[in-house]
């Protein structure tokens, strides 16, 4: 009898397993194609600039700038408010079942982020099924694949989504994290961000979070190329991250681009649990305080001689 059982409950999970989410997180052009042609293919989401969109596309895809997924420009990191949010993805059609696919330039790793960011805030907001085209519409040309200007006609949806907070890790959160050393901190920025010799423009300070790791955005694409690695590639770069058992990780950047990146990679590729994007970032963190805890802080002299290198820069502009 516990044999039939366990041979009904295989039999049912087995039944039921594609019905459960099965988007993989990174699609080739290859892969994306082919999906177009089922009976209900992915809405395909092209977040570059109108001009670009308006050019050529993927065949039905639609256009949602990634200006649009972003907040002020004070700090263009910062989330958006969610009826803003709430208002795209209704008018892009979408719901927690519709299979989105985010579509960049492909230009270079700076522009995966854009990808990434804008799945990871519709994760965010609810949705399950998400990929991305690896490459961007750069791979999809390089492969020859059909190209349109002609732009679809889609439905707007009723879904109202609430956040899921288990990915977003606000200052509050990373202020606690500091105090009690109890979360894995990760800076996406490349090294002259991290040892604190440059910063964002928006940023008041340079240097990083106290007792954060670096984990350099580029290193999650195949050298000399916008192509994200594959998955076991990206459980060995994963794998530099320190944490203890049961930790959250936090990624963070300047203004939560990079890091979008470094979050996907660890949580959507590498299949890490309790990975958090900061959203805001450094010039959150920064603009905040006065002055912010901060690690890998110049010296008065340094900080002072960089200021006047940027104002002379600036008025030479």
């Amino acid at each position: 009898m516990k044999k039939l059982l366990a041979l009904a409950v295989f039999a049912t999970a087995a039944h039921v397993a594609p019905a459960a989410w099965a988007a993989q997180p990174l699609l080739t052009p290859a892969e994306l194609k082919a999906q177009t042609t089922q009976a209900t293919p992915p809405r395909v989401i092209d977040i570059r600039d109108p001009a670009s969109y308006g050019a050529q596309h993927i065949p039905g895809a639609v256009n949602a700038p990634y200006g649009k997924w972003r907040g002020p420009a004070s700090n263009p990191g910062e989330l958006p408010d969610l009826p803003r949010l709430t208002a795209l993805v209704q008018s892009l059609g979408l719901t927690p079942t519709t299979h989105a696919v985010v579509v960049s330039t492909g230009a270079d790793p700076t522009d995966f982020g854009a990808a990434a960011r804008v799945y990871w805030t519709l994760k965010l907001l609810g949705l399950k099924e998400l990929s991305i085209l690896n490459g961007g519409m750069k791979a999809w040309g390089q492969a020859q694949l059909p190209l349109t200007a002609e732009v679809p006609q889609v439905a707007a949806s009723q879904y109202t989504p609430t956040l899921d907070t288990r990915l977003l890790a606000t200052r509050e959160d990373v202020g606690q994290h500091i105090r009690l050393s109890n979360a894995a901190l990760v800076d996406s920025r490349p090294d002259a961000f991290y040892q604190g010799k440059v910063r964002a423009p928006a940023a008041k300070v340079s240097g990083t979070l106290p007792g954060a790791q670096q984990l350099d955005f580029n290193q999650w694409f195949v050298p000399g190329t916008s192509t994200f690695v594959d998955a076991a590639t990206a459980r060995q770069i994963a794998a530099k991250v320190k944490r203890e058992q049961g930790q959250d990780m936090v990624a963070f950047c300047n203004t939560g681009h990079w890091a979008a990146t470094d979050w996907f990679g660890l949580s959507e590729v590498a299949g890490l649990p309790g990975v958090k994007l900061y959203a805001g970032s450094m010039v959150d963190w920064t603009q905040s305080q006065d002055p912010p805890l901060m690690a890998n802080q110049p010296t008065r002299a340094e900080a002072l001689a960089y200021d006047a290198k940027q104002w002379w820069e600036r008025k030479l502009k």
